[in-house]
């Protein structure tokens, strides 16, 4: 596989557990503002903190991702994208720990959070800009906190998923019905699912945050930094990276006929059954 690479030469003696994962000054990052200190807020802080690591390894995974398919190694993708599901699942299930943080408890730290908001997550702005959001209102989102951070740029300034599967599959010489419709699934077919996986695994992971913003502090109350809240984070659950898939789906149905006709065997054989 092209992502191989060589093996790496032996750490020092002197590298430890510790000092490789640099623990003493990860540890020290958590720093509840609540005098006193609510009991609560450190777990607050965590399950956000760690939302960040796992929004660096999505990118990074997204950036291989990006990579393998403009080189048109499907197999590299296919593995990429396997991966950054994987890391989708973990990041939506973590969400369930903040699921026994009660909207009273809540309340009591609220105040200290200040301005601060998701929605300034440079990360999680980038990696929605890579999957595919280009659209004016996300833009316009973007643009009420400013310049949109480098990281953000970066993504926006290269094709989307979406474009970049749709060059690969023009590239071998077929089409997205093809994958769907031929002799059998193929590492493109297989590649297409992973990427219809990722984007319900995005939208699993904004329906859970929906459902628990609403827990906490209810369906119609704005959220910290000014924000709408729960209103807001509804209407995003809907939002699509790959519609070209989707339309294929439209597409291969809506050509036979009433529902007791069968699609053709081909079709069949290609989706599994």
């Amino acid at each position: 596989m092209s992502d191989a690479i060589s093996a790496p030469t032996p750490a020092p003696d002197e590298v430890t557990y510790p000092s490789y994962l640099r623990l003493d000054e990860l540890l020290a990052l958590q720093v509840p503002r609540s005098e006193p200190e609510h009991p609560d807020e450190l777990l607050f802080i965590v399950v956000h903190q760690a939302s960040e690591l796992w929004f660096k390894v999505i990118l990074h995974e997204l950036d291989g991702l990006v990579a393998a398919m403009g080189r048109r190694d499907t197999g590299a993708a296919l593995w990429r994208a396997t991966r950054v599901n994987a890391l989708m699942r973990i990041i939506s299930a973590q969400l369930s720990a903040l699921d026994t943080l009660p909207p009273q408890r809540f309340l009591q730290f609220r105040g200290y959070l200040g301005t601060s908001s998701g929605s300034q997550s440079a990360q999680f702005r980038a990696i929605e800009a890579a999957s595919g959001l280009r659209d004016e209102h996300f833009l316009h989102v973007l643009r009420e906190h400013g310049e949109p951070p480098a990281v953000v740029r970066r993504t926006l300034e290269r094709p989307t998923l979406q474009a970049l599967f749709l060059e690969l599959v023009a590239a071998e010489g077929t089409t997205p019905e093809a994958l769907y419709t031929g002799p059998g699934p193929s590492q493109l077919f297989f590649l297409a699912e992973a990427l219809l996986e990722y984007e319900q695994q995005f939208a699993l992971w904004r329906f859970k945050h929906v459902q628990l913003v609403e827990r906490v502090i209810g369906p119609g109350t704005g959220g910290t930094g000014g924000t709408l809240g729960a209103r807001y984070l509804q209407r995003t659950v809907s939002q699509r990276f790959f519609p070209a898939l989707w339309e294929v789906r439209h597409r291969l149905y809506a050509g036979h006929g009433g529902p007791g006709e069968p699609p053709p065997l081909a079709a069949v054989g290609a989706t599994g059954g």
